[in-house]
């Protein structure tokens, strides 16, 4: 398993700071799949804002579906999220 080092909430710069809140307000926590971006903020809203469009987005698939569809890949790939 890879180690990729990111930037706690505490030693959050201004910006990065009110992205992490704004996750965590959303969800209760900010998930690490999110805070491996902390090093490149901008990353950080190109990857919410890709989620956004593919889980919520317009699509013939309902989200339970695409939700399943993640969860399935994630299996294959043997990944925890």
């Amino acid at each position: 398993m890879a180690y990729i080092r990111y930037v706690s909430g505490a030693e959050a710069p201004p910006d990065l700071k009110a992205m992490y809140d704004r996750f965590h307000q959303k969800a209760g926590y900010v998930a690490n799949i999110l805070r491996i971006h902390g090093l490149n903020p901008p990353s950080l809203e190109a990857h919410f804002a890709y989620y956004r469009t593919v889980v919520l987005g317009p699509s013939p698939l309902s989200r339970a579906q695409r939700e399943m569809i993640a969860v399935v890949v994630s299996s294959i790939n043997e990944c925890h999220y």
